[in-house]
């Protein structure tokens, strides 16, 4: 029904089908934006909170919505038949060696940084400045090291024959959906202790939905348009490394005008989390840029890990994961622990520091 209303309205419109496909991704990143913002939904986050609180609620809504990832992709692919190993978490020459070294900058990066790609999206559309230049490095390293001078040498690395022959050794298979559902329901329990709790992580919810939205505009809808295979339209969802690097080189070249899904939700995202910052101002203008602790130079540096790291790890926290995860390719689970690993390990040395800035306490309300 969805799918003949998106028809209607095209050609109400008179739109192109990868014109609608934009719109709705933009529609992805304002309702992303809006739930973010108003919750403070955030991987980083949610490792800061258990390392200074021990508090699991975000924690709690972060695995909620890998969770509800999984089972609404799980459903659109049974309805639509998609094939989510064509997708790029799928690569024929897959190197784990370079995920996990990526992940590992992505994960120290977040922390550096105080926040992940898209949770500077938010920081920025609250008023905090300093996440400008984060996002700034996030892109321009994303592009060094996929079209720029660090491309050669990352290239050699994840295309290393070695690498990749003891790589090929793990089969390039879909994991099992029961297995991970029940690892991470497992998780989820001993994050809410209580049963109960689990009806109050609506926010986990939505995201998770969100990123199910995202396979079917481009791979159900978007898959009738003959620009398939261009950066019109391809077969993805919510992703913010890469994104951001195709957003950087629109802003700096000005014949390359063509907007995708990725950087439709990077704008909407932006738009929706700064909309809400003016009604849910308990979080806007974010204490960060007050706090000597946290340097320019931090952002800085964990803005360039990210870049970096996010592009040897095949995403970033939602790219790899949310999206990833939800087509539950083994390459996710590897970046996601190297990512969430790694960033615990940074977060408890900068604590040691007294390093690692807390701006608002996030609990659970009984």
């Amino acid at each position: 029904r969805f799918l003949n209303y998106t028809y209607i309205i095209g050609m109400i419109l008179n739109y192109e089908i990868f014109e609608i496909v934009n719109i709705v991704a933009m529609t992805i990143g304002i309702t992303f934006g809006a739930i973010a913002q108003k919750t403070q939904f955030c991987f980083n986050g949610a490792i800061k909170d258990y390392i200074l609180l021990g508090s699991t609620r975000r924690a709690s809504s972060v695995i909620i919505a890998m969770i509800s990832a999984i089972l609404f992709t799980y459903t659109v692919n049974i309805i639509y038949d998609l094939d989510l190993t064509e997708t790029v978490w799928f690569n024929e020459n897959i190197n784990y060696f370079t995920i996990v070294i990526g992940g590992c900058l992505f994960g120290i990066g977040m922390m550096l940084a105080d926040g992940c790609s898209s949770r500077n999206i938010i920081k920025l559309s609250q008023g905090d400045a300093r996440s400008f230049i984060t996002l700034l490095f996030i892109a321009m390293f994303a592009y060094l090291s996929t079209d720029g001078i660090l491309q050669s040498m990352i290239h050699s690395l994840t295309s290393n024959s070695i690498l990749i022959d003891i790589s090929q050794k793990i089969e390039k298979i879909q994991l099992n959906i029961f297995v991970i559902l029940f690892l991470l329901c497992i998780i989820l329990y001993k994050l809410v202790t209580r049963i109960d709790r689990v009806f109050v992580l609506k926010d986990g919810v939505i995201v998770g939905l969100l990123i199910a939205i995202g396979w079917y505009i481009t791979g159900v809808y978007g898959a009738q348009t003959l620009e398939l295979d261009t950066r019109y339209v391809y077969l993805t969802s919510i992703t913010f490394v890469g994104p951001l690097s195709h957003t950087l080189e629109i802003v700096t070249n000005y014949n390359n005008t063509n907007l995708d899904f990725g950087i439709s939700v990077i704008i909407g995202m932006f738009i929706g989390a700064f909309t809400m910052s003016r009604f849910n101002t308990k979080y806007s203008f974010g204490c960060t840029s007050n706090i000597k602790t946290n340097k320019i130079l931090n952002n800085i540096i964990g803005g360039s890990l990210m870049g970096i790291g996010g592009t040897m790890s095949i995403g970033c926290t939602v790219g790899q994961g949310l999206t990833g995860l939800s087509t539950l390719a083994f390459a996710s689970v590897v970046a996601i622990l190297s990512i969430f690993i790694s960033a615990y390990l940074m977060g408890k040395y900068l604590h040691s520091k007294q390093e690692l800035p807390m701006c608002f306490v996030f609990e659970w309300d009984k």
